[in-house]
């Protein structure tokens, strides 16, 4: 049976083999090919993703995606569709599920709406409430930088705590939508922010939001 992490993973494949090498992407600084190696070297080299979250591992992490970004475009886009080696811990569809539906849904989309002509995408149900499911989850940990307080809202009136403090900010949006927010993607993700005009600015204009 597919998982979303799986058919994330498949279509984030896709839209990179199809932009080409060269392509722009939402990730300051990174274009395709750089985003393809960054996501090879994430569950593929343990030794070198530490870097991702210990600032101490960070240096040896840049040598490592700096030696695959050098390899053929080609190679990366298929390491990326073949998935984990059995020996990672993404090889286990429960980790994979947990860690990559996620990450894949925003790179994918980082690929996409990176495009002129990008037009928003319709999530199955199940899938926006994975995403709504990870959202209520996470959302602290996301939001442990806004410069404002933030609550994140469905369209449905579902509501999850973000950020506590004042003034707020109320984010409304898909949990698609709302994912991209949260992910420091605020120009580019389809929401409504209501509150104080001062700080919907400060929010919107965040590099970052908690990752």
């Amino acid at each position: 049976m597919s998982t979303h992490a799986k058919r994330e993973r498949l279509l984030l494949a896709d839209l990179l083999e199809a932009a080409g090498p060269e392509a722009p992407t939402l990730c300051e600084g990174w274009n395709t090919r750089d985003l393809a190696a960054h996501v090879v070297v994430r569950e593929r080299r343990a030794d070198a993703a530490g870097g991702l979250l210990i600032k101490a591992l960070a240096p040896r992490l840049e040598r490592v995606q700096a030696e695959f970004t050098e390899k053929p475009y080609e190679e990366l886009i298929q390491l990326i569709r073949t998935g984990p080696p059995r020996f990672s811990p993404y090889a286990l569809k429960q980790v994979d599920e947990a860690a990559n539906a996620v990450e894949f849904y925003v790179h994918a989309e980082d690929v996409r709406r990176a495009q002129e002509d990008w037009s928003p995408r319709e999530l199955d149900p199940v899938f926006a409430d994975t995403l709504w499911s990870r959202l209520e989850k996470m959302a602290r940990v996301l939001g442990r930088k806004a410069p404002t307080g933030v609550v994140l809202r469905r369209p449905d009136g579902q509501t999850a705590v973000a950020h506590r403090g004042t003034p707020v900010v109320t984010v409304t949006g898909e949990p698609g939508e709302l994912t991209m927010f949260v992910f420091g993607r605020q120009e580019h993700a389809r929401v409504d922010l209501d509150g104080d005009k001062e700080a919907i600015e400060k929010l919107h204009g965040a590099k970052q939001l908690g990752l």
